[in-house]
């Protein structure tokens, strides 16, 4: 690839994908065996197709994520291989629509897959495209955990397969119910380190309550314990109690994530690669953190946020899921709890097209 000549955007590919998960999520009283994706293929005229994929959490959201995608094939077609520049003019072209929903995430997507091909064109790893060594990273299994009848055993074999941190899914119904959850893993692995996740499930009294509850636990954060948008009750609660308080999955920008560290809303901070703007969005929030202090940790898509948080000074921990795993060549593997980004050329995302042909579902 020369460098004297930039490379131009000459379609986009967007499919679906029903992709089975190697471990289900647990959540409370459900759980999910399948993950429904968003797989995206920018191509250029170098030969070299971006890829990325979208996590549509549920079924009814893949459809309208999928055509919005499409939509926007004629938009991004011809356009220069310039991932910052193209998410300024896919934000601009939808400033009065909104840059959230399913326009951010689509252009997240866009986004990755965008540096997946220009890191590839380069011949080098996304970590180091942006200045930074791949390096192994902390991580931890984020797959739940059930209630007090099986987080034992559950426990048992995530201590096995060499995860000695976990985050599980609270909010049952007393606080009794949490603590015991927590107690039944301890017994059963005593070293092992937990982080706790409410999902924004609580008002804010029992937020409190429940908080008070957990202190002696020594967890390692709790995570939206109130609404995400509520600034001031996660500044009081990070406040109040010894415990961290973790928010930013849900960040639609890096305008919501300097707000909420003004606020000292949080005392470490999380990001989710596909909605906080791709990796124009990560690198963006990730300089805020370092001006904060705040330690940076992801959410979902390890292979990609494994080069993010090599790139981000402040990283903290991964999150570790292998939903897209089943159709990917090489998928991100835990070693003892460590993560590896890859060192190929690009992302890591590379589809195993065998596997997707067995997953992919149409959407007209």
């Amino acid at each position: 690839m020369k460098a004297d000549r930039s490379i131009t955007i000459t379609g986009l590919r967007v499919r679906a994908a029903v992709v089975p998960r190697p471990r289900p999520l647990i959540f409370h009283t459900a759980r999910f065996t399948e993950s429904p994706l968003v797989l995206i293929d920018l191509e250029t005229d170098a030969g070299i197709t971006g890829c990325a994929y979208l996590f549509g959490y549920h079924d009814e959201a893949v459809a309208p994520l999928v055509s919005f995608a499409r939509n926007l094939a004629p938009v991004v077609t011809g356009e220069t291989l310039a991932p910052a520049e193209l998410t300024r003019k896919l934000a601009a072209r939808f400033r009065y629509f909104g840059m959230q929903g399913l326009a951010q995430i689509v252009a997240s997507g866009i986004d990755m897959a965008a540096w997946d091909a220009l890191a590839k064109a380069a011949g080098l790893p996304l970590a180091a495209l942006l200045g930074y060594a791949p390096r192994p990273l902390p991580s931890y299994d984020s797959t739940g955990l059930g209630g007090p009848e099986s987080v034992a055993g559950e426990a048992r074999e995530l201590d096995e397969a060499g995860f000695g941190t976990v985050k599980i899914k609270l909010g049952y119904a007393t606080g009794a119910d949490d603590v015991a959850v927590i107690r039944a893993i301890r017994e059963a692995v005593p070293r092992m380190a937990l982080m706790v996740d409410y999902n924004q499930r609580l008002s804010m009294p029992e937020a409190t309550a429940r908080m008070g509850l957990l202190e002696p636990e020594g967890l390692l954060w709790i995570e939206e314990p109130v609404e995400a948008a509520d600034l001031e009750g996660h500044a009081a609660l990070a406040r109040d109690f010894r415990t961290p308080v973790q928010l930013g999955e849900n960040w639609w920008n890096v305008y919501d994530m300097t707000r909420a560290a003004a606020a000292r809303a949080g005392d470490c901070a999380m990001l989710d690669v596909g909605r906080i703007g791709g990796v124009t969005g990560w690198m963006q929030c990730a300089a805020v953190a370092e001006a904060y202090g705040l330690p940076l940790s992801s959410h979902f898509y390890p292979e990609i946020s494994g080069q993010l948080m090599c790139a981000s000074p402040t990283a903290h921990w991964l999150e570790f899921l292998e939903w897209a795993s089943p159709i990917l060549v090489n998928p991100v593997a835990a070693d003892k709890g460590r993560v590896m980004p890859s060192t190929t050329p690009g992302t890591g995302v590379e589809w195993d097209e065998t596997a997707v042909a067995r997953y992919e579902v149409t959407i007209s």
